[in-house]
């Protein structure tokens, strides 16, 4: 009778330690998903500004030899703006860029990587690709003498993603998997880093390594500082070649478009 008491208690013990654990669980979903909430709020408001603002945006292109160093580059400036367009079961995002300045006179033919969109990878955040992806916490890591909240992020098979790899005329999404850094206090996007989550051997990508960093901005008519893209590192290597692109952001600025029509008054005969 001792003996199956003390299996019991035993049993019971464990029985109680399991619920302590999966009640720690729910906790720190409850407090992801609500992180997440934020996140996308943020997000969603953001996009709503965005088109209202333009920027200085100046992109490093750089061909690597197979030991990593730099073989060749490329720089270039121009006026840089994003455009939304579309609505409900439809986003689309389009960038807009004038040249400004290039080093055209040093140009050799190289190939070069061209990278489009990267700054704007907060979006795996937004309700229309949210659900595409896995989210889970880990842990804080300090950026800038603050801690931030950091989100392991890894894209479903088969559902959305903002990102997609372009090879002769063929579009294949990326299935991204990383992390992000996110303030706590009001769900904005800190810095996100991004890598392949499965192999894509199979169109000629090996590696593909993506940093975007975000910065507060205050502009004037805005009653909050949103979190702007301020640099976007993006490393990819095929099985022949190496590339590294670096867009700088800068000279965010607020503009307007306004237009005045006139009628002329009609003249008596």
């Amino acid at each position: 009778m001792s003996r199956t008491n003390k299996s019991v208690v035993i049993f019971l013990a464990l029985m109680l330690a399991s619920l302590c654990h999966a009640e720690e669980a729910v906790e720190r979903r409850s407090g992801v998903n609500l992180l997440l909430d934020k996140t996308s709020r943020q997000v969603s408001d953001f996009l709503d500004q965005m088109s209202d603002v333009k920027c200085t945006e100046t992109v490093l292109q750089e061909k690597l030899n197979p030991g990593g160093h730099k073989e060749y580059a490329e720089h270039a400036t121009y006026d840089y703006l994003i455009l939304l367009q579309g609505s409900g079961d439809e986003l689309l995002l389009n960038e807009s860029r004038l040249l400004q300045r290039t080093d055209s006179k040093s140009k050799k033919n190289l190939p070069l990587l061209v990278t489009n969109g990267f700054s704007t990878l907060f979006l795996i955040f937004h309700p229309y690709y949210r659900d595409g992806f896995r989210f889970e916490q880990d842990g804080t890591e300090m950026l800038d003498g603050k801690a931030l909240t950091r989100i392991r992020f890894t894209h479903v098979a088969g559902t959305r993603t903002p990102a997609a790899l372009a090879v002769r005329g063929r579009e294949y999404p990326l299935e991204l998997t990383g992390t992000a850094l996110i303030v706590p206090e009001d769900g904005r996007v800190a810095r996100i880093s991004a890598s392949l989550a499965n192999d894509m051997h199979d169109v000629g990508l090996k590696t593909l390594d993506v940093e975007v960093v975000y910065s507060a901005i205050s502009l004037p008519g805005w009653d909050q500082n949103y979190r702007f893209p301020v640099s976007a590192r993006v490393d990819v290597e095929t099985m022949k070649q190496h590339w590294r692109n670096l867009h700088q952001f800068s000279g965010y600025k607020r503009f307007a478009v306004a237009s005045e029509s006139v009628v002329a008054e009609k003249k008596e005969p």
